[in-house]
């Protein structure tokens, strides 16, 4: 049975731009330090502090804007969004509401798991704005009080804002990865949700399948996501939350007005908070203090000819470069740019795309992991690394003893060759690996007679009396030669 309604989901995404001093003057942008440590009287709201543009965070905005085919406006201001808030000194924030820096844009978004086709994600705008402080709440350590901590206010903020073009919360995770991903590429933003350095607001509701044609519910603006994995599970939630909210109540459900509720991790429910406010709440006008912004042709050209290649451009070169499948190219190019320069260089120093990639996604990656490194700390240089998978490939250890080598070259620096002459490996020659088959055979009848039956895995048996008398010779061969020999008998 096909699913009874539409699922409607827009995005709203905050991100923290990668600039030393904040939006509107020069305070540290600096995570950690003590509360209320980086502010100053323009930050706070202090009577008669006048704001100076940082031009940095217009670059960096024009940049991110750039590599979502976004259009920059020629000419944009800054407004007053009026609203009380205890973390809100100045009682509004420094934003743009008529005139974005850049709008009408999109991110090509797909899945490897093939949940949804590939397609694109319209960007409404992207637009800069100031961040405000952070309320800190202390029920956990009893004193039910909250204090506010300064720091955050005036941080610039790029907002990105999608359309409603997602129709499920695993295209909502995808959108998010590869936006993530691709401000990574750019060096825009260290997109930290742990740090608050990436927001997401999502917008959410339902259009329902009657006889009479599709009713849509009230939309619903979801907060307090901090994780990918949390904005999938609080969609999937509020999705079925607002049909069973549908068969209740019916039509009647047009009448109820926009809401925001928040995701409560503990429970995995959604939780009411407030109406939502329109635009008109309010009470947008330009702000008195900021002259207006423009960007002139031929920065943006410049700032365009400097992006640099972008996530999609990777996955298209390795794919048609070096033959590697969508989902490898993908988990590489995921990892950052620096493993994808690595991943090349191994490729052309062990003349081996596919199985370079093999020996990245199943042993750089998890001793990256284990060891909690980058790749640029990875001790095995890719030169080094390639010279061990030639040799694999050129039959002279299998890939379990190859894994033995990496070991040792990650702990003592020495090259493929070294620790392979001290662990006495060294290729076994057809001659040889032909006479030990002939004795195995010999001293395992009834083995043969399996294999003459048909039972074809009982040769596997073999194998391991082979790495006991030989520890060098490789599997495969040992197998395939003793099914070759048995079968010309």
């Amino acid at each position: 049975m096909s699913q009874p309604y539409t699922i409607v989901i827009g995005l709203e995404v905050h991100v923290q731009l990668l600039t030393e001093s904040k939006m509107f003057c020069g305070c540290s942008t600096k995570f950690g330090a003590g509360p209320n440590t980086q502010t100053c009287p323009v930050c706070i709201g202090m009577p008669g502090s006048l704001p100076v543009m940082n031009r940095r965070a217009v670059a960096l905005s024009v940049k991110a804007a750039l590599a979502l085919n976004c259009q920059i406006a020629r000419f944009t201001k800054w407004d007053r969004k009026n609203y009380y808030y205890p973390d809100l000194p100045k009682g509004y924030q420094i934003s743009q509401f008529d005139l974005p820096l850049s709008y009408d844009g999109w991110l090509a978004i797909s899945d490897p798991k093939d949940r949804f086709g590939p397609k694109r994600i319209g960007i409404i705008r992207a637009h800069l704005e100031e961040d405000a402080g952070k309320s800190m709440h202390d029920e956990v350590a009893g004193r039910a009080d909250s204090r506010i901590d300064l720091n955050r206010a005036g941080t610039p903020l790029l907002e990105i804002v999608s359309q409603p073009d997602m129709r499920s919360p695993a295209e909502a995770k995808a959108y998010l990865t590869e936006l993530k991903l691709l401000l990574n590429y750019l060096g825009v933003s260290d997109c930290n949700m742990q740090e608050g350095s990436l927001r997401v607001d999502a917008n959410i509701n339902l259009h329902v399948h009657t006889p009479e044609g599709k009713v849509p519910t009230p939309i619903v603006e979801v907060k307090n996501m901090n994780s990918f994995r949390a904005v999938e599970r609080a969609l999937a939630y509020e999705a079925l939350r607002q049909y069973d909210a549908w068969r209740e109540t019916g039509q009647r459900m047009g009448q109820v007005s926009k809401q925001t509720r928040g995701w409560d991790e503990v429970q995995q429910i959604t939780l009411a908070q407030r109406f939502k406010e329109e635009s008109s709440d309010y009470r947008y006008f330009p702000d008195p203090d900021l002259v207006p912004v423009t960007v002139a042709a031929e920065e943006v050209q410049q700032i365009r000819a400097a992006l640099g290649r972008l996530p999609h451009e990777y996955r298209e070169m390795l794919e048609t470069q070096h033959g590697l499948a969508p989902y490898d190219s993908d988990v590489i190019v995921s990892q950052g740019e620096a493993l994808v320069h690595y991943y090349q260089e191994l490729a052309a120093s062990s003349g081996d795309a596919k199985l370079s990639s093999n020996w990245i996604q199943q042993d750089v990656l998890r001793t990256l992991n284990e060891q909690q490194i980058t790749i640029d700390k990875f001790p095995v240089s890719a030169r080094a690394l390639g010279e061990l998978i030639a040799r694999v490939k050129a039959g002279e250890l299998d890939t379990s003893r190859g894994r033995e080598v990496l070991s040792e070259m990650l702990a003592s620096g020495r090259t493929a060759a070294e620790v392979m002459q001290s662990l006495g490996i060294q290729k076994v020659d057809d001659s040889a690996i032909d006479a030990l088959c002939q004795e195995l055979i010999a001293a395992n009848p009834k083995i043969v007679a399996n294999v003459k039956d048909g039972k074809v895995k009982a040769a596997n048996a073999l194998i391991g009396q082979a790495k006991q008398r030989n520890p060098n010779v490789n599997p495969t061969r040992v197998r395939d030669r003793c099914l070759e020999l048995i079968q010309g008998m």
